[in-house]
């Protein structure tokens, strides 16, 4: 009861007021009909805030996301679901969800009445042109009398979380290469087809499955000796991402940083459906990736990526000479000097496939005269080093360029250092 005369709306406490007012002038004037009267608005309001607190906590709430995960500009469906879980209907329900600014305005519903175990479902819409996780939740629920004398506030404590990722942009094929890696005994192999006689045997080791053993081999050697483990084995590579402020230009959804972790969204998904095992590396050194699968884990942590007050990429580059054991290396960068250049284009030698995506950052507004020299001087040293060069301005995609990574560099160094 105490709760519900705290829930007094503007109007409940008006018509408390004035009933109280009408009691005392009924005692003073002595008045029987003003007492009737001044009885009546009394109680209202009383008997409102009473009825209204006996339905304070009988609602379960539940909460879908569909999807849980939703590209830059694309809509996720928000499902609430209320159920009434006592054998009284409740009263006029106002709901109001709790959504961050950027997923739009909050949303709010009118329930008239739900039934004894009575379910609703209501659906709403998100949406927002900005990366990032998104806390929806807890909801409020306000419940009314149908007078709007009382109006009693439940915040439920469930919340959900709304990733919105970079968009990712469906590149065509081209054939890189990559160190291939795993465990067990050996590669795949496939048995000759003159029979298991070629299939290279070991000798049994405790805890080896007997279904393996190599009857002929044992038969041979006089001990016991098994089919080794085929294991698949899988190319692995890295992805580097260039955060530093200083090397993009640029504000907003259109900026040079957003078309970077876009772009590395698009190459890392597009590497992970070839069966690619990717790991993610800044400027600012590795990124750990979760267990659900490269290309979500790569998409859940590019979504909160910021930009980084690093001015070089050295970091970076040291995290990918300790790494070791990739055949492949994609480099999506900003702006760089000659120097950083240099510095990374020594990573790619014999063996090692190098891929620049290069932020034509110069064709952004804001760039300044120097930044078409800087990248033309970068573009020659990567490519003399053997790297294939993705030049990527403001305004095109990455998949109408992406075809460049199938191109080997143009430049050749000379004994001196140079490019010839």
């Amino acid at each position: 009861m105490r709760a519900g005369l705290r829930a007094l709306t503007s109007r409940g406490r008006s018509f408390l007021a004035s009933g109280i007012a009408a009691l005392v002038m009924a005692v003073i004037l002595g008045e029987n009909d003003l007492f009737r009267i001044g009885i009546l608005v009394t109680a209202l309001p009383l008997l409102a805030a009473m009825v209204v607190a006996r339905t304070r906590y009988r609602l379960s709430c539940a909460r879908r996301l569909d999807p849980p995960r939703a590209e830059v500009g694309g809509e996720a469906t928000v499902t609430l679901r209320l159920e009434n879980v006592t054998r009284l209907p409740t009263g006029l329900l106002l709901i109001e969800d709790t959504v961050p600014y950027a997923l739009g305005v909050r949303p709010r519903f009118v329930l008239d009445r739900v039934e004894p175990r009575g379910v609703r479902e209501i659906d709403y819409r998100v949406r927002s042109d900005l990366r990032g996780r998104y806390p929806i939740g807890p909801l409020s629920i306000r419940i009314a009398d149908p007078f709007g004398l009382v109006e009693l506030t439940r915040s439920f404590t469930i919340s959900d979380t709304l990733v919105v990722t970079p968009q990712v942009a469906a590149l065509p094929h081209v054939r890189l290469s990559g160190e291939w890696a795993g465990g067990g005994d050996s590669r795949t192999r496939n048995a000759a087809a003159a029979g298991d006689d070629d299939v290279a045997p070991r000798e049994y080791r405790q805890g080896d499955d007997l279904r393996r053993v190599h009857w002929r081999s044992t038969a041979r050697r006089g001990e016991l000796m098994v089919r080794r483990e085929e294991q698949q084995w899988q190319s692995r590579g890295a992805l580097l991402l260039d955060t530093r402020r200083h090397a993009h230009r640029g504000e907003g959804p259109r900026s040079s940083f957003e078309t970077a972790v876009s772009a590395a969204a698009s190459i890392g998904v597009q590497l992970a459906r070839e069966g690619l095992g990717l790991r993610l590396v800044t400027d600012q050194g590795p990124e750990h990736l979760g267990d659900s699968g490269v290309g979500h884990s790569l998409l859940d942590t590019l979504a909160v990526v910021r930009h980084s007050p690093a001015r070089s990429l050295e970091m970076g580059v040291a995290a990918l000479r300790q790494g070791g054991g990739e055949g492949l290396i994609v480099a999506v960068l900003g702006a760089i000097d000659a120097e950083q250049a240099q510095e990374l284009a020594r990573l790619r030698h014999s063996g090692i496939t190098g891929v620049a995506v290069m932020l034509d950052v110069s064709t952004w507004e804001g760039s300044d005269r120097s930044a078409q020299e800087n990248f033309e001087a970068a573009q020659t040293i990567l490519a003399g080093y053997g790297w294939r060069i993705v030049r990527l301005p403001a305004g095109v995609s990455l998949a109408s360029v992406w075809q460049d990574a199938a191109n080997p560099g143009r430049y050749v160094l000379n004994p001196t250092g140079g490019a010839a």
